[in-house]
C-alpha cells in the first residue's frame, strides 16, 4: 500500500466532488469523513488518494475489512471521521412525489393529510407492479411535494420504510397499498414549475432525464403510474438555487448546493448520438434483441426514413419501433402508433378530409397521424425527432392509403389537404409536407388476410426481417422478465439533436467505397442477364446505408454492411414462379459464394443457417434467406421474400 500524505488526501477530495459519479456504490453506511461542511466516503477518499499516487483502487478488504485502521490513517493526517447520524442513516435520497391534493387551503386531513403519510397501491388496474420506487424509500430520505397546479408546495423527511397495507377508504385506490410515513413536514413558498422550466433549464432536464432513472417528461410533470420518482443531485440542487432566488432561504433539509454543483455550460445537452446507448438501455427494460437488427434498423432509419419490419409474428416488430421512439422522445406527443383497418380504401384514415357539411371545419382521424405531421413540421420542433408507426400495414393496399406519402418521399413536394378559405376554421394548413424529423415505421405480417407490396412501395423502405433463433428463444425463457418501455422513456432524447444531423446529412461517404461499388456492379451484373437488375435509387440508398453504418459501427466489415444491404433492397423485390425465379437466386447465391463456381455444387434448397461457414460464405444472412425463398419455389413452384 502507498504512503498516504495530506496532500494526497485532499486531492482525492476535490476528485470526487468535481466527479460525483465516484460516490456510486462507495457510499459507507456507519462513517463519514468531514471537510469543510461536507461529507465524503472515508474508503472511497482513501482509495482516490491511491491512485493518485501511483496505487491501485481500494476497498476495506484492503484494510482486513477493518474500518478503524483505514480511519487512523486519516486521523494522523488531521482528517476527521465522525459516525453518521443514526436517524439519518446513508447520505439521504431525495424523491420528488406526485402529491394528490391539488387544492391547498382544502388538503385533506387524518393520516394522509401532505406530510404524514405516502400511499400508492401495489400494482396499477392492469395488475401490474410499476409503483416499485416506494420500496425503495428509506428512513431519513427527503420528500419534496410537487403538485401540477402550484408547483413544490412541502418538503418532509421519511420516518420508516414502506409497510403493506390497505389505501385510502372509500376511493378508487382502498385496496392493496405501499404505505410510507413522513415526519417533519415544512410547508413551502409555493415554487411555481414555471419558475423551473426556463428554455435552459428544460435542456438540463433533458440531460438529467437521459442519464438517471427518472420518470417526469419535459414539463416536469410525472408519468402516470410513478407516484415518486428519485430526484438526482443536479435536479434538486436547481431547485434549491432557484427557491433561494425567490425567496433569500434554501429548502429546508436539502444539501445546500455549492457554486459549480449546477453549471449549464459544462453539461452536455446535445450528446452524440450511440447505438449502444440504446442497445443496453432497452435490453434493461427486458426488450431481448439482436443487437446486429438494432444496428440495422437504426442505420436504415437513418439512411431513409421509411422502414417496413417483416417477419415472424410476435417476434418484436412492433416492441422494436415503439421502445426506439419512446427512447428518442420528450414524451409520447412525439410518438403515434396508428393500426392499419382493413377497410382502408383510400387517404382520410391518415390524412382527414374537409367537412362537406360544415364550411372551413377538417375533420382530423382521430389515430392522431395527420396532428403528428403538423406538429412535426411546427419551427418550434425540428429539433425533436417524430416517429409514426404503422402498425399492420399491410392489412389493406398500401397503395391506396399511403400514396400521397409515397410520392412525396421522392419529390420532398406537399400533400394537398384543402383549398384555403378566409372562412377556414381549424388549423390545419392547406398542405402539408413531410419533414426530415418525421420517421416512418411500417410492421408486417404475412398471412392469408394481408397483402403484399408493390415495387413503388419496396423501392422506398428498408426491409428487415424478423426471426427468432432458438438460442435467442432459449435467452427469452430463462429471462422470465417482463418488458417495461417507460423504464427507458426519454433515456435518449438528449442524443435527439444528434441524431437529426446525421438523418440530414446528405453528404456522408465511405472513407473507402471501393468495396461497396464492386459488390453492387456483380450484383447488378447477374441479375441483369436475367432482367432483374435495379436503379440508381437502390444503388444510392445502398451506399448511403453503408456510408451510415461505417459511421456508427465502424466495427462491421463492408462484407457485413453489403449482406444487410442485399437483404433489405434487393431480395425484398425477389417474387414469382420458379420457371421466371430459379436461375435469378442461382445467381444471386453465386455471388453470395467466395468462390462463385462452386454453386453447382451446392443444393440451395438443402442450406441451413449451421452450414453457412465464413470461409465458403461472403454474405450468410443473404444466402441463408435465398435458400429459404429456395425452398419455398421448390415446395409450392412460388416464392417471395415474405414468409407467412
Amino acid at each position: 500500500m502507498v504512503q498516504f500524505n495530506e496532500e494526497s488526501i485532499l486531492q482525492a477530495i476535490e476528485k470526487i466532488d468535481s466527479q460525483p459519479e465516484l460516490r456510486k456504490g462507495r457510499d459507507s453506511f456507519e462513517y463519514d469523513l468531514k471537510f469543510k461542511n461536507k461529507t465524503y466516503p472515508p474508503i472511497l477518499v482513501l482509495s482516490e488518494a491511491s491512485k493518485i499516487l501511483g496505487g491501485t483502487e481500494l476497498t476495506l478488504k484492503d484494510f482486513n475489512n477493518s474500518t478503524k485502521s483505514a480511519f487512523k490513517l486519516l486521523n494522523e493526517h488531521g482528517f476527521i471521521v465522525e459516525k453518521k447520524n443514526a436517524t439519518e442513516g446513508l447520505t439521504p435520497k431525495v424523491w420528488v412525489e406526485k402529491t394528490i391534493v391539488e387544492d391547498r387551503p382544502d388538503r385533506i386531513e387524518g393520516e394522509y393529510a401532505l406530510g404524514k403519510r405516502m400511499w400508492s397501491p401495489t400494482k396499477d388496474k392492469r395488475g401490474a407492479n410499476i409503483y416499485g420506487f416506494m420500496r425503495e424509500v428509506s428512513e431519513g430520505d427527503i420528500i419534496l411535494h410537487l403538485t401540477d397546479n402550484y408547483g413544490f408546495t412541502g418538503v418532509s423527511k421519511v420516518k420508516d420504510k414502506y409497510i403493506e397495507g390497505k389505501g385510502v377508504a372509500n376511493s378508487n385506490w382502498e385496496g392493496d397499498a405501499y404505505l410510507v410515513d413522513l415526519k417533519e413536514y415544512v410547508d413551502l413558498v409555493p415554487l411555481p414549475k414555471s419558475k423551473i422550466l426556463t428554455e435552459e433549464n428544460k435542456k438540463l432536464l433533458l440531460d438529467i432525464k437521459s442519464k438517471h432513472n427518472v420518470f417526469y417528461n419535459s414539463e416536469l410533470t410525472l408519468r402516470q403510474g410513478a407516484y415518486i420518482t428519485e430526484c438526482p443531485k443536479l435536479l434538486f440542487d436547481l431547485i434549491n438555487k432557484i427557491y433561494y432566488s425567490e425567496n433569500q432561504s434554501y429548502i429546508p433539509y436539502l444539501p445546500f448546493p455549492s457554486s459549480n454543483d449546477v453549471d449549464l455550460q459544462t453539461i452536455q445537452v446535445d450528446a452524440p448520438f450511440q447505438i449502444d446507448a440504446f442497445a443496453t438501455d432497452v435490453k434493461a427494460a427486458g426488450l431481448l434483441l439482436n443487437p446486429d437488427i438494432i444496428t440495422r434498423f437504426i442505420c436504415s432509419l437513418l439512411t431513409k426514413p421509411f422502414v417496413i419490419l417483416t417477419g415472424l409474428s410476435g417476434s418484436g416488430k412492433t416492441k422494436l419501433a415503439q421502445a426506439f421512439a419512446k427512447w428518442m422522445s420528450l414524451d409520447d406527443n412525439q410518438i403515434c402508433i396508428v393500426p392499419v383497418g382493413a377497410d382502408w380504401t383510400n387517404r382520410e384514415p391518415l390524412l382527414g378530409f374537409p367537412n362537406a357539411l360544415e364550411t372551413g371545419k377538417y375533420v382530423l382521424p382521430e389515430n392522431g397521424a395527420l396532428s403528428l405531421l403538423i406538429e412535426a413540421n411546427k419551427p418550434e420542433n425540428q429539433h425533436k425527432p417524430y416517429f409514426l408507426i404503422l402498425d399492420e400495414m399491410n392489412l389493406s393496399h398500401v397503395e391506396r392509403y399511403f400514396a400521397d406519402f409515397l410520392s412525396v418521399m421522392e419529390s420532398t413536394g406537399s400533400i394537398p389537404l384543402h383549398t384555403q378559405t378566409a372562412e377556414w376554421k381549424d388549423h390545419v394548413p392547406s398542405s402539408i409536407k413531410l419533414p426530415t424529423n418525421l420517421f416512418i415505421v411500417g410492421t408486417v405480417n404475412i398471412d392469408e388476410t394481408t397483402y403484399m407490396f408493390s415495387p413503388k412501395v419496396l423501392d422506398r423502405a428498408n426491409v428487415i426481417e424478423f426471426r427468432v433463433t432458438r438460442n435467442e428463444l432459449e435467452t427469452f425463457l430463462d429471462a422470465g422478465g417482463r418488458i417495461d418501455l417507460n423504464l427507458i422513456a426519454g433515456k435518449g432524447a438528449a442524443m435527439a439533436e444528434s441524431f437529426l444531423e446525421k438523418a440530414s446529412d446528405k453528404n456522408l461517404m465511405q472513407s473507402d467505397p471501393n468495396n461497396i461499388n464492386s459488390s453492387l456492379l456483380s450484383f447488378f451484373d447477374e441479375l441483369r442477364e436475367l432482367g432483374a437488375e435495379f436503379g440508381y435509387r437502390t444503388a444510392s440508398e445502398i451506399k448511403r446505408f453503408a456510408a451510415v453504418v461505417n459511421k456508427l459501427e465502424p466495427s462491421w466489415s463492408d462484407e457485413k454492411v453489403i449482406d444487410a444491404a442485399v437483404m433489405q433492397k434487393l431480395l425484398p423485390k425477389v417474387h414469382g414462379s420458379r420457371r421466371k425465379l430459379e436461375d435469378v437466386l442461382k445467381a444471386l447465391a453465386s455471388i453470395c459464394l467466395r468462390d462463385k463456381e462452386n454453386i453447382d455444387a451446392v443444393k440451395l434448397e438443402e442450406l441451413q443457417e449451421s452450414s453457412l461457414d465464413a470461409s465458403i460464405c461472403r454474405y450468410p444472412l443473404s444466402l441463408e434467406k435465398i435458400a429459404r425463398m429456395q425452398r419455398g419455389l421448390v415446395n409450392n413452384g412460388f416464392t417471395s421474400y415474405a414468409e407467412a
